[in-house]
């Protein structure tokens, strides 16, 4: 089977997968995962003849845009702490324990490639985190810290990967070195995305066609991952970030055509690269297993003492530094203030579902995969088949099996958010929303000689909208007469889908009949949708 077909049978492997996973209450990355080792099974179904070097630029760029276009440098700020916590320290403590593991259970392991596993096999997957929190109605609290673990872990775990990694191709190392190497990348990564987002905060401004500003959206993180990369920066923290500053600038189309279009357009992108991803690491695990010949009994062994590890690092890490946090900012708070808010971390509850939503994915792969095969003196890497095969256990592992009880767990622990909080918020931000257009509304009306029939038209609107989400907010009077403005509104809105939908068949009629233009009907129809959007 070529390349093309398996690259085909991934994108089917995702449609299906989509569905199949909402059916079972899965993530679906666990299910294309699952799909994807199961296809690697089929005779004549290959692996993927990719480029190492090419994973991370091409599939890490678009996941980390749209997760990062999901959160806000508010919620960064107010989550610095987890971040830390999580992002930072907890990656080296990970690298360092499953350093130390490897070297006790993989023969004639050196530092510097126990160091390299450690530092791939530590960093969460930030599509897994997404989808987890799509799919369990997390509190976004929490939701926000598994978030942006995930963005910024892996700028820690790349940066002590490449430096495990040229200390093991070279055989020396120098800890001034690296760690000057850990600053530059950080700041080469900061100016990289400012700069970028820069450009396209100013640029964009000439790009008025909606399809150029998808397409421009499209080019971003990438332009700042390979910018930042040749540079000698982490591409991971640029495109990082470069997303929030646009994020925080109101980075949008100004058009409702744009906006629409380019969430579509995004929310494809995203499926599209997750389930390849995903479905890589299933098609290349048959290949790792069997490159090892005789020795799968004993990698295995291997590969569930780091697994192990990996797990139990986590939540040895979270408990304890969770518990400390609470109570420090006990003491910082004032009880006598109504108005301070209890910043302190997720509570026991919550830090359980933390732990165990850690699961790798892509990024380990990719690092896996990137592997150099020799050293500088012409030397085989050290245990390259090994090491594979424990990163692989350790995705599969923390994927599959986390990800399949994880949802249990949250069911057991009570750990989501009611319906309700979330319905009342929303509630909120619309009156806010709508209370805004009235105030507008009353300046305009004050300054513009507008008809007094239109004003009242364009008032009542907004306060439909008060009296649907907020009743309480008016009087039973005018609840009842803004109800029945609604109901109008309703059987107009009926009645013109009926029209829109005649006119619709009468354009596609006229498209089939001789001498008819094609564009022309279709742009047609394009209007009446976008009349019917309006």
């Amino acid at each position: 089977m070529d390349q093309l077909t398996v690259l085909f049978l991934l994108f089917l492997l995702t449609l299906v997968a989509m569905p199949l996973a909402e059916r079972l209450r899965l993530p679906y990355p666990v299910v294309i995962t699952v799909g994807g080792l199961l296809l690697a099974v089929l005779p004549g179904v290959s692996a993927l003849r990719l480029n190492p070097d090419l994973l991370l630029p091409l599939l890490l760029p678009p996941l980390l845009h749209t997760a990062g276009w999901r959160t806000s440098w508010r919620e960064f700020v107010v989550n610095a702490k987890a971040i830390l916590l999580l992002a930072v320290a907890l990656v080296f403590v990970t690298t360092a324990a499953v350093a130390y593991v490897a070297r006790l259970v993989v023969p004639d392991l050196p530092v510097a490639a126990a160091v390299a596993l450690g530092a791939l096999v530590a960093p969460p997957d930030p599509v897994a985190a997404s989808a987890v929190a799509a799919t369990m109605r997390l509190p976004r609290r929490l939701v926000s810290i598994l978030e942006s673990e995930g963005l910024f872990n892996d700028v820690t775990a790349v940066v002590l990967y490449q430096v495990a990694v040229a200390a093991a191709v070279t055989g020396s190392f120098s800890a001034p070195e690296a760690a000057g190497k850990f600053v530059l990348s950080a700041v080469v990564a900061c100016a990289v995305g400012w700069g970028v987002s820069l450009v396209a905060r100013y640029g964009f401004q000439w790009l008025g066609d909606p399809r150029l500003r998808v397409l421009g959206s499209l080019l971003l993180p990438f332009v700042a991952y390979i910018g930042s990369d040749e540079l000698g920066g982490s591409g991971v923290l640029a495109v990082i970030v470069n997303v929030l500053i646009l994020r925080e600038h109101g980075f949008e189309a100004d058009e409702a055509i744009g906006r629409l279009t380019g969430g579509v357009f995004w929310a494809v992108v995203e499926l599209m690269v997750t389930g390849l991803t995903f479905g890589i690491i299933g098609l290349e695990l048959r290949a790792v297993l069997e490159a090892l010949g005789g020795d799968t009994a004993d990698v295995l062994a291997e590969a569930a003492a780091v697994v192990a590890t990996v797990v139990v690092v986590r939540g040895v890490w979270l408990f304890p530094a969770a518990l400390a946090a609470r109570r420090r900012n006990r003491r910082a708070l004032d009880p006598n203030d109504p108005d301070v808010e209890d910043l302190a971390p997720v509570g026991p509850r919550e830090t359980a579902v933390l732990w165990w939503a850690g699961m790798r994915g892509v990024a380990t792969v990719a690092l896996v995969l990137a592997l150099p095969t020799s050293t500088d003196a012409g030397t085989p890497f050290p245990a390259r088949d090994r090491l594979i095969v424990i990163a692989f256990a350790v995705v599969m592992v923390t994927l599959v099996v986390q990800g399949m009880t994880l949802a249990p767990l949250v069911k057991l622990l009570d750990v989501r958010e009611s319906e309700d909080a979330a319905g009342e918020e929303e509630a909120r931000l619309r009156v806010r929303a709508a209370k805004a257009s009235l105030r507008r509304l009353k300046e305009l009306a004050a300054n513009d000689e507008l008809p007094d029939e239109l004003v009242d038209a364009l008032r009542a609107r907004q306060q439909a909208v008060i009296a649907r989400v907020k009743p309480d907010a008016y009087e039973e009077e005018a609840r009842q007469a803004l109800a029945e403005r609604r109901q109008r509104k309703a059987e107009f809105s009926r009645i013109e889908e009926e029209l829109n939908e005649a006119a619709r068949e009468e354009l596609k009629t006229a498209r089939g009949e001789p001498g008819a233009d094609p564009v022309l009907v279709d742009r047609c129809l394009r209007r009446i949708d976008l009349r019917h959007l309006s």
